[in-house]
This record gives C-alpha cells, structure tokens and sequence, in this order.
C-alpha cells in the first residue's frame, strides 16, 4: 500500500510561478478546478505557457466535422469546423493535423471524415477503427470500521488517499483470467450525515453533530478491460445531434474474463480489510459498464503493421503520415491504472517527433 499520486504542485517553481501557478495550498479546492493553479489542468498548465509563444489561437464553440483529405497528394490539408451557435462552416488549413477530442470524439471525428480513398473513415484501411474500445470497471470493493483512536484525527488536508498496485497474475499468481486490478481508498472518520436518520433534536442532539463518528477504511478496484474486436463505436447512420454530426452508437460490453476478476476485486478487499483488524466488513458489486468510469481507450489502436492497426509507434496514422492521434484512441491496452497522464506522455512525444520530421521535410 502506497499513498496514491496526484498531479499537485507541492512546490512551484520559477517556470510554474511565470506561468501564474503556485504550490498546493492544501485548501481543499481541488474539485473546483484549483484557483491556485497547483492542481494539474489544461487551464493552468498547458494553455498559458502556449499562450506566451505568440503562436496560439483558440477557437471556441467550435465542432470539428472533418478532417479534409487530398486524394493527389495524399495527406490531409486541414479541417472543416462548425460553428457551434451560427452552424457556419469555415475550413483550416495546416501542414500537420494532431486530434486529441478524446478516445470517443478522435475516432467519431476519423469515421466522418470520408472520402473516395477513405470510404469507412479516414486511416481505416485496417478496419480496426472505432474497434477494441475498452474502459475501467470498477464500483466494487469493501469497507469497514475501525475501533480505537478516536482521540486523533485528520492531519493536513492533501487531495488524495491510497492506492494499493496489482498483484494479480504477476510472477507464480495464476487466475483464471487475465491480467488484474488495483485499489484506490483510504480512511476516514463519519460526520454529521451520519444521524440525518436519527429525526431527533435537543442539546444533546447538537453536541452528539459536532463529534467526528468512528473511523472506517474502504477499498475501491479499479480492473483492466481487454481489447475485444467486438467492443466498438460507430456512427448512426441516420440520427444526427443538433450541430448535424451523426450520434454515436456504442456496441460494448464487460465480458467473461472482466466477471471473473471482480470476483477477486471485491474478496481481496475484505480479506485485506479484516486481516489488517477492520471490523464489520461489509463487501459491495454495485456493476459497471464501459464509459462508467470515464477511462475510454481503444478505437484507433497503435501498431506496427498497418492490417492491424491504425496508428504506428509515433501515434501517426499509417496511411496519411501528417496526421496524429495522441489521446486514448491509440490504446492497445487498458492497464489498470489513471491513464490520463500516459496520453500526455505520448503527446509530448508525438509532438517531438512531428517536429524532427518535419525539420527534415519528411512531413
């Protein structure tokens, strides 16, 4: 068990201080988006710094529909933008392309985006698009009651709780499925919510509101989804939204291999819990779907063979080379842990890269 890891600043620097953030001021502020700019977001970190350069426009109430292609030249020449309160159409043009809408709108934008070389969605020679779609399940574990020290409480305020690796199918740890899970929680002490049911008033009442409950320790999983062909998105047809885009369609589903990993993810929660001396252990499966835990991958795969995949190992489309996908499109795999900081990864890289080639006039 390990304390989990946050994308707060717990000291900024003299490039963080230029940009307008500061360290974590341990307010407790993080679900508000961070006014003090500790907290990682595109607001804070990313978009500032961009803006120094001189070089960035922002586009808002903008809907991308597609990605225009040159059948001459074979590569793509621009987009073509909607916009999102007049409905006017304006196209822009740009030497290299990077998409990064997220897993889902990346690859509903490339399905839309046809042409006579590109019938089923632009980079789909392999029909892999919009295929292999996965997600985290979660929303199973178990929790319990402390007994003892309730003369201490809560030190600090830091934005997070704990977070326990896999251990499953790692070295002789055999299952019956594949892969694993791990666990984010941690401890608490129950407030005043805890006698909303109590319907009762009086001095006594007022003084029992104001004295933290017992504690309690829970033990949430989060487990990997495999990639399964099956798995995908498309596009409707006929049904449009109201900036004319065709809607989404999802064709998904936790399979036999992901029931049988909870079965694990919430019995080693309570045996975990109550060898550590957690008492009532109470264990939970409330379900879970794909797009619950807001982890979407998958749909436009990286690879090294192009009959398999859409992206190569630099996130760029196999068959028209100035354009990338570096959000969680380009998953293979699903892990078990926060992937948001991956794509970042992969998106510095991708941009190095697309810099180098075109220094070179590879692009």
């Amino acid at each position: 068990m390990t304390i989990g890891r946050v994308a707060n600043l717990s000291e900024a620097r003299k490039e963080q201080l230029g940009v307008g953030r500061a360290g974590c001021q341990y307010r407790n502020k993080c679900a508000l988006g961070c006014p003090y700019g500790a907290y990682f977001s595109t607001q804070s970190c990313t978009l500032p710094p961009a803006a120094k350069t001189g070089l960035l426009t922002l586009r808002p109430d903008s809907v991308v529909t597609e990605i225009m292609y040159d059948d001459k030249k074979q590569r793509a020449t621009g987009v073509r933008v909607r916009d999102a309160v007049t409905l006017q159409d304006r196209e822009y043009f740009a030497k290299i392309i990077f998409v990064c809408g997220s897993a889902l709108g990346s690859t509903a934008l490339m399905l839309n985006s046809v042409s006579s070389r590109f019938p089923n969605g632009m980079g789909n020679d392999s029909e892999q698009l919009g295929h292999n779609l996965m997600d985290h399940h979660f929303r199973t574990g178990a929790s319990g009651v402390w007994e003892g020290d309730l003369d201490k409480y809560y030190s600090g305020r830091r934005a997070n709780g704990i977070y326990v690796p896999r251990y499953r199918n790692i070295g002789t740890d055999k299952r019956d499925y594949l892969r694993g899970f791990g666990y984010q929680g941690g401890g608490s002490r129950q407030g005043w919510q805890r006698n909303v049911a109590e319907l009762t008033f009086g001095a006594d009442y007022k003084n029992e509101v104001t004295k933290p409950g017992p504690w309690t320790m829970g033990l949430g999983a989060f487990g990997e989804t495999l990639p399964y062909y099956e798995n995908r998105m498309y596009l409707h047809k006929t049904e449009k939204d109201k900036w004319g885009m065709p809607l989404v369609v999802f064709d998904a589903e936790l399979k036999e291999n992901e029931k049988k990993m909870r079965v694990d993810m919430m019995n080693d929660a309570k045996e975990m819990l109550e060898t550590s001396g957690v008492k009532n252990v109470r264990t939970y499966d409330n379900g879970s779907f794909l797009g619950q835990a807001i982890h979407e991958m998958g749909t436009a795969r990286m690879g090294r063979d192009p009959k398999t995949s859409v992206l190569n190992a630099h996130n760029q489309v196999h068959a028209v080379k100035n354009v990338f996908m570096t959000d969680g499109a380009c998953m293979t795999s699903a892990s078990c842990v926060n992937p948001s900081l991956t794509y970042m990864a992969l998106t510095a890289r991708a941009a190095d890269f697309a810099v180098k080639e075109s220094k070179k006039m590879n692009l």
